[in-house]
């Protein structure tokens, strides 16, 4: 497994690494990487409404299936959410000590479910926002935001500014509102007047889901993502898919030029409502891109408010759900292969503990490094059998084709009020993991992606380096864990960090100072893999993630420490693991609180008997147990134990949140202060 990692790394240090790399399934050194030609991208505004309906309906048409745009499901991509790169305190003069979202990039705040700026916790579940004073620990304001009693699970997010909040309801998904008879999501962002007795200022209803937001400053960028409002027509039990297609196709022929151009709804203040649509020339497209999908990015001044004058949107015809952001730019990655309505491309493998109900839990195990060994390569699978037709057959309409598996990510300057400015595009070979396969350093821009070859089971890793302005690509080096894939990435400063896993875990060092040669350093094989990198003190890296024996099962829970003062030489300092469990910081990493003034991390930790929060202590050698957060068990016909979700430092306590209460805990004795529940 390839990590990237935070460290201090200086010129004598980083001479003395050599170059070369070893791939993580044995000793040999790795080829060359192989250089790939990176073709122009840039985006281009339609020159009318006749030309966006022309080009839409070409793109769109060649990428219908038999069952419109969704003839295949999409994965299930994990992994999506990020973390803050260092997890300061903010000291305040008036309010306590508190922890705040962890975040990918400083100073950009990320949605989550929970915000406090020490003298409030602000929350919102169900459907509900709630304020709770940390001084009493008493609820002392809420909101209801849907038009029924709380929805049980309703999806929501938060960000804050002062005393504006924003939720985010995250209602529906990318699927056709009439796939199986569902009706479309009601997504909607509702910003919220928290001086007081919370009120609404105004709501926006954008067509489409939700994908992701970033605020800098009061600002916020949100991202939504749009199907084509196209009525395919019912098949006959009997029809063949070529005919299927063809009809589709007509539909598509048929459609306005509106079925593509998004809709935004706005309620302001005073409580009017205005319906606009993105008009055609704020729309642009990539030279390659499928017509099924299309991207708004809508800018949002949280101290401004919501008018009827809008969001300022601009729109994409582009795929993609990856979104991060600094305080100076915005991408938006997209991966059409991800989308394709006819081939569907499996997500890296998580392989997820699958404790027994009955086996008892083992005791949690600080222990030294296991001993290092050589993974065990995987057989390849056999290519399937290719089926042929009859020769009276008669030859079928053209189906999609497969698109290349390659990134596309735009970038946009985000300096200047309003919508953000488009500025350039790249191409990439493989796909991202998620933001944090992302990086903007020093006027570059770093990916790190999994490229995989025919039959799903080769695959290749490689990091890229763009040139911010123009996105052009100035180098590259790949030979990072061949055959398997990339689990977790990390670029922090001039230092990157990767880990891949299939069998062994390698975590990759890398050397990115020259833009133009970027060089592996070092690697650290070991069993298992972490699914999520933390910064702790300088030359120390907090890794959570899976054990795994020798052949690549995974046995349960694993939180490293890693040394990695020396670029050429990653050590492993101290490793806690809990057999049969799982974190969901592997794949939620606002999950996970550290707190760096005392070496406090807070893990989620499932286990078959109970769930909770693992509470450590991280010195600069080693990683201490506290102990076990929980929350109360909920009586009734069928009780069970909550599942905590996020945890924060307020003061001298650790607050805890799940979807029935927010607990309170000594930080030193973990003994519990208060529970105020939601429900």
């Amino acid at each position: 497994m390839n990590t990237l990692i935070r460290t201090t790394v200086t010129a004598a240090a980083l001479a003395v690494v050599t170059s070369a790399c070893t791939a993580s399934t044995g000793g040999d050194q790795a080829p060359p990487p192989v250089r790939t030609s990176l073709g122009a991208v840039r985006l281009v505004a339609y020159d009318g409404c006749d030309d966006l309906l022309k080009g839409l309906r070409e793109r769109s048409a060649a990428n219908v299936g038999p069952y419109g745009f969704n003839g295949d499901a999409r994965p299930m991509m994990v992994g999506q959410d990020s973390v803050r790169a260092d997890a300061k305190a903010r000291v305040d003069t008036q309010s306590p000590e508190h922890s705040a979202t962890n975040v990918h990039e400083a100073g950009v705040d990320e949605p989550d479910l929970v915000k406090t700026d020490g003298d409030r916790l602000i929350s919102v579940t169900d459907g509900t926002l709630r304020v709770i004073d940390t001084a009493t620990r008493k609820i002392t304001a809420s909101l209801r935001l849907t038009e029924h009693d709380g929805i049980p699970g309703a999806p929501a997010d938060l960000l804050v500014s002062g005393d504006r909040a924003l939720v985010l309801m995250r209602g529906g998904d990318i699927m056709d509102k009439r796939i199986a008879g569902r009706p479309a999501g009601d997504t909607r962002y509702v910003l919220v007047d928290l001086a007081g007795e919370p009120k609404v200022l105004g709501t926006i209803r954008p067509q489409g889901s939700y994908v992701d937001a970033r605020l800098v400053g009061s600002t916020v960028r949100l991202v939504t993502r749009t199907r084509p409002d196209i009525t395919f027509p019912e098949p006959r039990p009997d029809a063949r898919e070529a005919d299927m297609i063809a009809a589709n196709r007509a539909a598509i022929a048929r459609a306005p030029a509106e079925a593509w151009l998004p809709t935004i709804e706005i309620t302001d203040a005073s409580g009017e409502t205005t319906t606009r649509r993105v008009p055609c020339e704020r729309v642009s497209h990539p030279a390659g891109y499928t017509g099924t999908s299309m991207l708004t990015v809508h800018t949002i001044d949280l101290a401004q408010g919501i008018t009827a004058a809008g969001t300022d949107p601009i729109t994409l015809a582009a795929d993609g759900d990856i979104v991060y952001g600094t305080g100076q730019s915005l991408y938006v990655a997209s991966n059409p292969r991800w989308w394709s309505p006819i081939v569907r491309i499996d997500p890296p493998p998580r392989p997820s503990p699958r404790p027994s109900a009955v086996a008892p839990a083992e005791e949690p195990t600080v222990t030294d490094p296991p001993v290092e060994t050589a993974a065990t390569a995987s057989t390849p699978a056999e290519p399937a059998p290719v089926e042929t037709a009859p020769a009276d057959t008669p030859t079928p309409e053209p189906t999609p084709t497969q698109p290349p598996e390659e990134t596309e990510v735009h970038r946009f300057d985000i300096t200047r009020p309003g919508a953000p400015v488009y500025v350039a595009s790249g191409k990439v070979p493989g796909r991202l993991l998620n933001q944090y396969a992302l990086s903007e350093h020093d006027g570059h821009l770093r990916l790190a992606t999994t490229l995989n070859q025919a039959g799903g089971r080769d695959s290749s890793n490689a990091v890229y380096v763009l040139k911010a302005d123009t996105m052009e690509k100035v180098g590259e080096v790949g030979g990072l864990g061949e055959g398997e894939r990339i689990y977790s990435v990390r670029f922090i400063g001039p230092v990157g960090y990767c880990v891949t896993f299939r069998n062994m875990d390698p975590l990759y060092t890398l050397d990115l100072r020259d833009p133009a040669h970027p060089r592996v350093t070092g690697e650290l094989k070991i069993t298992g893999y972490s699914a999520y990198l933390h910064p702790a003190a300088d030359g120390r890296l907090i890794g959570i993630g899976q054990e795994a024996s020798e052949k690549g099962r995974t046995l349960g829970t694993q939180v490293s420490l890693f040394d990695v003062s020396d670029p050429a030489a990653p050590r492993r300092l101290s490793r806690f693991f809990q057999r049969d469990s799982g974190s969901s910081a592997e794949w939620d990493p606002h999950a996970f609180l550290y707190w760096p003034k005392t070496g406090l991390a807070v893990v989620p930790l499932a286990q078959p008997d109970r769930t909770g929060v693992l509470v450590l202590r991280i010195g600069d050698k080693e990683i201490r147990r506290l102990g076990m957060i929980e929350h109360p068990t909920r009586r009734g016909e069928y009780p069970y134990q909550p599942g905590i979700r996020r945890s924060l430092v307020i003061g001298d306590s650790i607050w805890t949140v799940s979807y029935e209460g927010v607990q309170v805990n000594d930080m030193e004795t973990l003994d519990s202060q208060a529970w105020i529940p939601l429900r």
